[in-house]
């Protein structure tokens, strides 16, 4: 009777063993699941603010050499102003009656910066463009057609504003945007977010100069500040990369679903392993 009372006594004490072993097992579990949320949130230093103002670094886009520019030039008499625009080309294209038949649209010619910075522009030659905003060059022009031409109408287009977002995104791809604005987190936003393995306080933006350096910067979506970064507005032919982070390195081997789970179920088995182990010893004793 005395030694089933002392082996009662005994396995309460192992029972109370296990459950605490297992509490602190759940905390580490939840403890990393908490930091993973922590880890994939952005602005964190605004969570306990409501409303606020955030510095803005805004610098607008400058023609570059290998630029391609679209300038169209109309008035009220088109005749008046036909000699400023290039010779639209025929573009073909198939139809959907049968193959033998093609139609045709007229398409306007595009400019191409030269290595000196230059255009070859109808009627006045070569102008110097690089280091102008595409807002420059329209009133350059419109300022020297309008001595011949009564209120013309100048249109200015960059056509190459491209960038490249690879790496830890859900769609990687070349932004190409419908305007000369486009932010970071707007080209983050076109390729779908980051993935859960994407960091978010290690996103790098490598930019080449006119000089034709290349220029890198790191940016932490976690930190507001991020919309004064020089990085934070697009320019043209900029590259965008988001690096992996450790979970994403360690198991890289697997497709993106299948290794989150695995680190999940990796930190529960061992929690369980921990346990079963103290729990024959605890019972051999």
């Amino acid at each position: 009777m005395h030694n089933a009372r002392l082996r009662l006594i005994q396995n309460m004490k192992n029972t109370s063993k296990v459950r605490l072993l297992t509490i602190v097992v759940a905390a580490m579990v939840l403890t990393a699941s908490c930091r993973t949320q922590r880890d994939l949130a952005y602005f964190e230093d605004l969570s306990t603010s409501e409303a606020g103002k955030l510095q803005a670094a805004r610098s607008e886009l400058t023609l570059q050499k290998d630029d391609e520019i679209s300038i169209t030039v109309s008035s009220e008499v088109p005749a008046a102003t036909a000699h400023f625009n290039l010779t639209a080309a025929d573009v073909g294209s198939s139809a959907s009656a049968p193959s033998t038949q093609m139609t045709t649209t007229r398409q306007l010619q595009t400019y191409i910066v030269d290595a000196a910075g230059n255009i070859d522009f109808p009627t006045f030659g070569s102008i110097h463009v690089a280091g102008m905003t595409t807002a420059q060059l329209k009133d350059y022009l419109q300022e020297r057609i309008s001595k011949t031409v009564k209120n013309p109408v100048v249109k200015v287009r960059l056509m190459n504003f491209r960038v490249n977002v690879i790496g830890e995104v859900k769609k990687p791809q070349v932004v190409t945007p419908q305007s000369e604005r486009l932010t970071l987190l707007e080209a983050l936003a076109a390729c779908e977010d980051l993935t859960e393995y994407g960091r978010r306080d290690n996103v790098i933006v490598m930019r080449e100069t006119p000089d034709g350096e290349i220029l890198y910067g790191k940016v932490n979506l976690h930190d507001s500040n991020l919309t004064s970064s020089p990085y934070y507005y697009m320019q043209q032919n900029d590259v965008v990369y988001v690096s992996p982070n450790n979970i994403r390195q360690d198991n890289s081997k697997y497709n993106q679903n299948n290794g989150y789970k695995l680190s999940v179920i990796s930190t529960v088995i061992s929690g369980l392993s921990v346990i079963a182990s103290l729990v024959i010893a605890l019972t051999v004793k």
